[in-house]
């Protein structure tokens, strides 16, 4: 998906406060599980918030996308990283917690891969471990038709991206097209998003299918969007 925008994915998003993020998702998870010590980062990209864990916790990451698994690897090299899709996967360990950040989970994209999503993510999570989840937008929150702009000004790097969404039932698109620039000259590149629309009962029923229970923190994660938390049971 970002084989042509990986090398200028973390510039991109450099206005994203990554370790002010993962500090707040720490602290979530210390209120749940006081003395955590593993961390599975689902769909962890190139390992910005991995990166500030490491010290904190004994971090793992996967990904779909083998560019950015390898960008993840060079700049988290005490982290292990699994090329996997999120919707089926088995590390063959669980973990003391289990986060997935920037709506990566609207990319399950219809009910029943959001159920597998669910499930396998709970697999990993050890009894007493603390899920994280922020959410993609809802149906009702969703705008058809938004525009927005990026742009990146770096002595070698210049870069303007342009987005535009798309809305087809409970499919959200969103269309992105890139003009880059460095010195040896400009490129232009088109990708498409898709990521799945779905409520808070959705998310609730999903996880809670899997064997745990949401708790909806509002006034968490991106704006409009809130963040999830939930304890997988003890074993009786």
């Amino acid at each position: 998906m970002f084989d042509k925008t990986a090398r200028i994915y973390d510039a991109v998003y450099g206005f994203k406060d990554y370790p002010a993020e993962a500090m707040r998702v720490a602290e979530l998870i210390r209120e749940r599980k006081p003395d955590a010590q593993t961390l599975l980062d689902i769909a962890c990209g190139t390992g910005m918030h991995i990166q500030s864990w490491i010290g904190d916790f004994e971090c793992a990451g996967v990904d779909l996308d083998d560019t950015m698994l390898a960008i993840a690897r060079e700049r988290c090299p005490g982290a292990e990283f699994a090329h996997a899709d999120m919707t089926d996967f088995d590390l063959g360990r669980t973990f003391d917690a289990v986060v997935c950040l920037f709506s990566s989970i609207g990319y399950a994209q219809t009910i029943d891969r959001l159920r597998r999503t669910a499930s396998a993510m709970v697999r990993h999570l050890a009894p007493g471990g603390t899920l994280i989840v922020e959410p993609w937008l809802t149906p009702e929150s969703f705008q058809d038709g938004h525009l927005s702009m990026d742009t990146v000004d770096q002595p070698d790097l210049k870069v303007a991206r342009i987005g535009r969404t798309q809305r087809d039932g409970r499919a959200s698109h969103i269309h992105f097209d890139y003009l880059v620039g460095t010195p040896k000259g400009a490129e232009h590149v088109q990708e498409l998003h898709t990521l799945g629309l779905f409520t808070d009962e959705e998310y609730r029923a999903a996880f809670a299918g899997a064997g745990v229970t949401l708790e909806r923190l509002v006034d968490e994660g991106l704006p409009n969007r809130g963040m999830y938390a939930g304890t997988r049971p003890r074993r009786p």
